[in-house]
């Protein structure tokens, strides 16, 4: 039946098509990466350098200022691509009932052994305070008061923990709640005055570049001092099918604390824009970013250091 033959010539010629499409190397399917980026000064610069970067690698990026439940919510329900934040364990129980109704995935471990506790300078470390077990002795020199930072965070809870149970001797110490600026502030007056103090520390964080700090040891389990901490990468659970290279540099993409500490301290203590505090460390850290972006590919194709190297010169 001669009226079928164009038919049949048009489904071989589709069929070929196809084919060709098949193995044309797969373009990526996400176009913009979305950062939910809460108010903290390591995450805001650690999500402005995967920002640059994805940007030489051709994506285009928003970083959305918002609070962790609104990030959450916004990765389960595919409204952003990225959170850099996931502090555990503090937020364990936000995120892990997520990852078991299979809407987000842990990515990385972007930070790992990070630390958060009760500090001391150095001067007071030498003059034999070394552990929580060893601040009551001196109450008197210390004013009784461990400085610490905003009412409801997980360190003064358990530091206000502590002194309801009397833990270490601290049942008769005070716990002044303030903002973190406020905290650090007086911190370092009494640092310049060679008084003695101690206060909540945490790195990565500038206060670690900025002062020289020693982290208490725990005593009695009081449960406030040496606590470890690690920060996950959290996205959505259809990221890795979606965009292999993008959730491959996601899952490549591990900070030093050193590193962050050096990016904090410029961005929040030297009060530069995080833009240029990203963009001068990438371009004196090649070896690094390598790392991250092993056999990940820009969306055009290209390795992605060669497009790296490319975009920032």
């Amino acid at each position: 039946m001669p009226h079928l033959r164009p038919h049949r010539t048009l489904l071989t010629a589709a069929a070929f098509s196809l084919a060709g499409l098949a193995s044309l190397p797969a373009q990526a399917e996400i176009e913009e990466v979305r950062f939910g980026v809460p108010p903290w000064p390591g995450v805001t610069v650690k999500s402005e350098v995967a920002a640059q970067l994805l940007e030489a690698l051709g994506y285009e990026t928003r970083q959305k200022d918002l609070a962790v439940s609104v990030i959450l919510n916004g990765l389960a329900q595919g409204d952003l691509e990225v959170y850099l934040g996931g502090w555990y364990p503090v937020q364990t129980e936000m995120v892990e009932p997520l990852v078991a109704e299979g809407k987000v995935a842990k990515a990385a471990a972007n930070i790992q052994g990070a630390t958060s506790g009760l500090v001391v300078p150095r001067y007071v470390h030498e003059a034999g305070i070394t552990s929580v077990a060893d601040l009551d002795a001196h109450r008197e020199r210390f004013d009784g008061t461990i400085q610490g930072i905003e009412a409801g965070t997980g360190i003064n809870t358990a530091i206000l923990g502590a002194i309801d149970e009397d833990l270490a001797g601290l049942g008769d110490w005070h716990l002044r709640e303030s903002s973190t600026a406020a905290m650090l502030a007086q911190a370092e007056q009494k640092m310049r005055d060679g008084e003695w103090v101690t206060f909540v520390g945490w790195e990565p964080h500038w206060m670690n570049v900025s002062f020289d700090l020693v982290y208490l040891d725990d005593a009695d389990e009081a449960g406030i001092a040496d606590i470890e901490s690690t920060v996950w990468t959290v996205v959505p659970a259809s990221l890795e099918a979606e965009d292999p290279d993008l959730y491959r540099f996601m899952s490549q993409y591990v900070v030093d604390t050193a590193d962050q500490n050096d990016w904090v301290h410029g961005y929040s203590y030297e009060e530069r824009p995080a833009e240029e505090v990203a963009r001068e460390w990438i371009r004196a850290h090649y070896d690094t970013v390598a790392t991250w972006l092993e056999d990940v590919e820009a969306r055009d194709g290209r390795p992605a250091m060669e497009a790296v190297r490319a975009h920032f010169g």
